[in-house]
């Protein structure tokens, strides 16, 4: 009877492999928030609105990570799901919207539109069971919004709270509950946003 053996460098590979796979295990679980978000039912502003995602808005994510051996860290990704909620509520609020080429100012050949909604997400909160001992998932977000003209002169800036929340006890995945918190912060927003801009 032959007996097979392996070699020192496929031991070696077999190993760092297996090494890497418990490390990936290990990790931060991450989450890509994805959504339904309905456009807002309103007589539409008659304005030209032109709107600009800076990439730190349009990649927005957040991490919380792991306090104890027990618990699992996250990565939330909103940037997609940001962009998809504001295009559309805003082509539901404005008689029409255009994105910009690039962020207003002296120099940029961006079209002529009445005014640029820049927004920003400025301050992001979350609470999960683990750190409450309540089965209930809440996202707090603060937004700041610059409106400027298409050469970057401003015309306001205000702030604006959003907040999400749900039981994990109608959900399967803790990934699940995480992304319908974020969800829900992002419709508030919304609902928010087309409240209070006509004031």
């Amino acid at each position: 009877m032959s007996r097979s053996t392996i070699s020192a460098p496929s031991l070696r590979a077999l190993i760092a492999t297996l090494l890497l796979a418990l490390l990936a295990a290990c990790g931060p679980a991450r989450v890509v928030v994805e959504g339904q978000f309905p456009a807002p039912l309103m007589e539409p502003i008659p304005l030209t609105l032109g709107v600009w995602y800076g990439e730190e808005f349009a990649n927005h994510e957040f991490f919380d990570e792991a306090r104890s051996r027990a618990e699992t860290g996250w990565i939330v990704n909103t940037g997609a799901a940001q962009v998809q909620m504001w295009d559309t509520l805003l082509a539901g609020m404005f008689a029409t919207v255009v994105p910009m080429k690039g962020r207003p100012g002296p120099g940029q050949m961006n079209p002529v539109v009445d005014a640029v909604l820049i927004p920003h997400v400025e301050e992001l909160q979350y609470a999960i069971p683990q750190h409450t001992n309540v089965k209930v998932y809440e996202i707090w977000m603060r937004y700041r919004f610059e409106l400027v003209t298409s050469a970057g002169t401003p015309i306001a800036e205000w702030t604006m709270p959003a907040y999400g929340k749900t039981p994990t006890a109608f959900l399967q995945t803790d990934e699940g509950a995480v992304n319908l918190a974020a969800v829900m912060a992002l419709r508030d927003a919304g609902a928010h946003f087309a409240v209070t801009f006509p004031r």
